[in-house]
């Protein structure tokens, strides 16, 4: 576990600084074309940056007090508190992308969360099984996901709308992508509050 947890946290950092470098180039360039839908993605990064942070540092913190006597039962829940709070996160960007009929993402955007992904695919340490599951690392890689997501169905929504006439599309796909995001947020809430809890599961 202890090695996952140390290819996590690479993977992690590399990921945060790819999205660090995408928001100040959208936020610097969105300033200087006076493009908001550039500045409004710069923005947009910072709060998954924000997300990817808090992973960060919880891997940090589970390797500073691994074996410290103030925490007897272990450092896990450090990440699976970081995981929920992450999850809360990801739910109102979903919730965001629900209500903002203007999604407008730049092509670049999806090319960087697909490297990431890459990233966190890469190496056996993202394998697990359900019962040591790192959902510090899992709730980073849903923000991953959902930022792609956004990406795939803004660049659709614009091409459809801009060729084809279709412009009642853009709030329907992001009506339908901010649905799927949350929906992931409620399935990791579930899964890391019944460990804070220490619920055991359901008798079948």
């Amino acid at each position: 576990m202890h090695t996952h947890s140390s290819a996590h946290e690479r993977k992690t950092l590399i990921v945060i600084i790819l999205t660090l470098l995408t928001m100040v180039a959208e936020v610097v360039f969105g300033y200087l074309s006076h493009s908001m839908a550039l500045l409004a993605d710069g923005y947009h990064m910072g709060t998954h940056a924000l997300a990817l942070g808090l992973t960060f540092i919880a891997y940090i913190l589970i390797r500073k007090f691994s074996g410290s006597p103030r925490f007897p039962r272990g450092t896990d829940k450090i990440g699976t508190l970081t995981a929920y709070t992450s999850s809360l996160f990801l739910g109102f960007t979903g919730l965001w992308i629900m209500c903002n009929e203007a999604i407008l993402v730049a092509a670049i955007g999806l090319i960087v969360n697909a490297a990431c992904i890459v990233v966190m695919e890469t190496g056996p340490a993202h394998a697990h099984h359900h019962k040591h599951e790192d959902y510090n690392f899992k709730a980073a890689y849903y923000h991953i996901l959902a930022d792609a997501l956004t990406s795939i169905l803004a660049i659709a929504a614009l091409v459809l709308g801009k060729y084809i006439g279709w412009t009642c599309l853009d709030a329907l796909i992001g009506l339908l992508g901010g649905v799927l995001i949350v929906r992931w947020a409620v399935s990791l809430l579930k899964d890391t509050v019944s460990i804070l809890i220490d619920m055991q599961p359901a008798a079948k």
